[in-house]
């Protein structure tokens, strides 16, 4: 693989307006389409709703929490952390993969971007370091290390409801198809940006002022909720703490413009339309169920990672999981991973984007492609062969 040139004009070059762009194209196609599938099918697009809406929920509550728990110096605090634990280039990618891998399996990738991103950005900052490699790494981690639990990521969810598959049954079965994805991620970004670990830039590292308040406790309360509750629950609890907090912070610091731009509400609405939407038409369409029925694992996988490239993966799985899917692991490995070849792939990776940037560093949509490029096939390929010696 060819390594990453160290100049990209697209890396600081994105619009800081477009994500808010972005967030009104989605909401201007989603919504519509969801209010005419919901005319069309009412109960179809009931069940599609009821499946769809507590991740929506969720990340908005998450995200308005850590909107708070930066401001406050969390994530700084626990970037120093990070580079005194990883002191050189290599060990510090080690470390952001093991951290962003466990939180992704306990907590869901979309936790895991957003309060991640930061702590990793103040890691590399703190000790001089390009932090490039190391924050790319964070969303392909996260994509690729949720495939193991169900809760890791609502595709695994969606496309599990009616295999009526047991967590310890889908664990044991993707095990070493997870194993497989998360080495990968690493070996490939390790290679990729090789010449580019230990390079050391010329400013001066983050200061970190602590400051631990209402965020940090929030922070706190949102992961007991996700560990402790049941699904549904835990995403109307996250999502009142995140009201709560950013309402109080809102109210001190007169900031409601910067909230508004960081929680990014069009975008999510209009996910979830689509979501909806789709979910409506696999319901009442039998061709994507007719076109998985006639497809191997590989094949599965494919169109799995194509439909999250299109039209994201939430979206993809309501359509391709509306009905029940023959080789279920395949289709989430396509579903999970194929993600990483386009930011528009999944909510994470939308997060990720609208959290390194409002942390002060603005990636590249070709960028994260052009890694995507080298990853996806690698982490899909291994994965696939994993799930073939499982069986």
């Amino acid at each position: 693989m060819a390594n990453i040139a160290a100049d990209d004009p697209i890396a600081q070059g994105n619009s800081p307006s477009a994500l808010t762009r972005l967030g009104w194209l989605a909401l201007a196609i989603g919504v519509p389409a969801a209010a005419v599938c919901t005319a069309l099918d009412h109960r179809g697009a009931r069940a599609a709703a009821s499946q769809d809406w507590p991740p929506f929920v969720l990340v908005t509550g998450l995200l308005l929490i850590g909107i708070v728990a930066r401001d406050e110096g969390l994530f700084d605090a626990a970037g120093a952390a990070l580079a005194w634990v990883g002191r050189s280039g290599a060990s510090l990618l080690l470390c952001t993969a093991g951290l962003v891998a466990a939180v992704t399996v306990t907590l869901n990738l979309d936790t895991s971007v957003t309060f991640l991103t930061p702590v990793v950005l103040a890691a590399a900052r703190r000790q001089h370091r390009d932090p490039e490699p190391f924050v790319y790494l964070v969303v392909c981690m996260a994509n690729a290390g949720s495939l193991l639990l169900p809760g890791s990521n609502l595709t695994n969810l969606i496309v599990l409801q009616e295999t009526h598959t047991s967590g310890a049954a889908f664990v044991a079965h993707v095990a070493g198809a997870w194993a497989a994805s998360v080495i990968s991620v690493v070996v490939v970004v390790a290679i990729l940006y090789r010449s580019r670990l230990g390079r050391r830039e010329g400013v001066e590292p983050m200061v970190w002022r602590p400051g631990f308040g209402p965020g940090t406790l929030a922070v706190v309360g949102a992961v007991i909720a996700m560990v402790a509750l049941p699904g549904d629950t835990a995403a109307l609890v996250v999502a009142g703490i995140g009201i709560v907090v950013a309402g109080t912070h809102v109210i001190t610091r007169r900031d409601g413009i910067s909230v508004a731009r960081h929680l990014n509400l069009p975008l999510l609405l209009g996910l979830f339309g689509a979501a909806t939407a789709l979910g409506t038409l696999g319901r009442a369409w039998s061709g994507p169920s007719h076109l998985l029925a006639h497809s191997g694992s590989w094949q599965t996988a494919a169109i799995g990672a194509g439909a999250s490239v299109f039209v994201n993966n939430l979206p993809a799985a309501s359509l391709l999981a509306a009905r029940p899917v023959a080789h279920a692991a395949a289709l989430l490995v396509g579903l999970n991973l194929g993600p990483n070849l386009a930011l528009s792939g999944s909510l994470a990776g939308v997060l990720w984007f609208q959290t390194s940037r409002s942390a002060g560093w603005t990636p590249s949509f070709r960028r994260f492609s052009y890694v995507g490029l080298a990853v996806v096939p690698v982490t899909m390929a291994a994965s696939l062969g994993a799930l073939a010696i499982s069986h």
